[in-house]
């Protein structure tokens, strides 16, 4: 039997903790919550939960600096930022500090599920046996430990970013759409403006892996098309 997988739910409002946790159990989760960005924290270090449901809005830590704290130390575990704005830049601000994904609320209970579902699952998916080896430009790939090196360094990747780098890397010099990738990385029919996430996602990566990400030799702009790996 499987072990369960854990979600933190870190949200100041009890009617929706109780809707999701009721949700998020059937689904068979197992869950802790927080009512505040400070336990919140102390919750995610303590119990190293899978995923993180993380309201932007909370008493004592917004949850941008949640997310921030445990990135700075370390912490890849995939955060979901709940947001109740519909403003364009909460979204991009909580991708820029390292969230993996967002929701607006009122989200329907169906949509965060599918959005807990995509970002939990750890992909062996076979995307990336050719990438198991040195990439290029001094990048190496193992896809068993999850860990992606430059000249022998480690470099930390969030979830996402490492499913992304591992999928393009796995297709080498083949272009894919926004729409391609969140579909085969993110996991999602394409909805509207997600494709920002796309976008966001592949600045941070390049930030990281590439020697100069404002002239990046590894991951590369096609315009007007998409991205793709520059396989050597």
């Amino acid at each position: 039997m499987g072990e369960k997988k854990t979600v933190l739910i870190v949200e100041d409002e009890k009617s929706i903790v109780d809707i999701v946790r009721f949700n998020l159990e059937r689904e068979g989760y197992a869950t802790l919550t927080a009512y505040d960005g400070e336990s919140g924290l102390a919750s995610a270090r303590e119990n190293r939960p899978d995923l993180i449901l993380l309201d932007v809005m909370l008493p004592k830590m917004i949850g941008f600096d949640v997310c921030r704290v445990l990135r700075e130390e370390g912490d890849n575990v995939p955060v979901i930022i709940l947001t109740a704005r519909e403003e364009e830049a909460d979204k991009v601000l909580g991708l820029e500090i390292g969230a993996d994904d967002y929701i607006t609320k009122p989200f329907s209970m169906r949509e965060l599920m599918a959005r807990v579902k995509a970002n939990i699952r750890r992909t062996a998916m076979g995307h990336v046996e050719s990438a198991a080896a040195p990439a290029a430009g001094g990048l190496t790939i193992d896809p068993e430990n999850y860990q992606v090196s430059k000249h022998g360094k480690p470099i930390a990747l969030t979830q996402r970013e490492y499913e992304l780098l591992v999928f393009l890397a796995g297709h080498p010099g083949k272009v894919y759409s926004r729409t391609d990738l969140m579909e085969q990385v993110w996991n999602y029919d394409y909805v509207g403006d997600d494709v920002r996430t796309v976008d966001v996602t592949v600045r941070r990566l390049r930030e990281k892996i590439e020697d100069d990400p404002a002239n990046p030799a590894l991951i590369l702009t096609r315009r007007g098309v998409g991205y793709y790996f520059a396989g050597q």
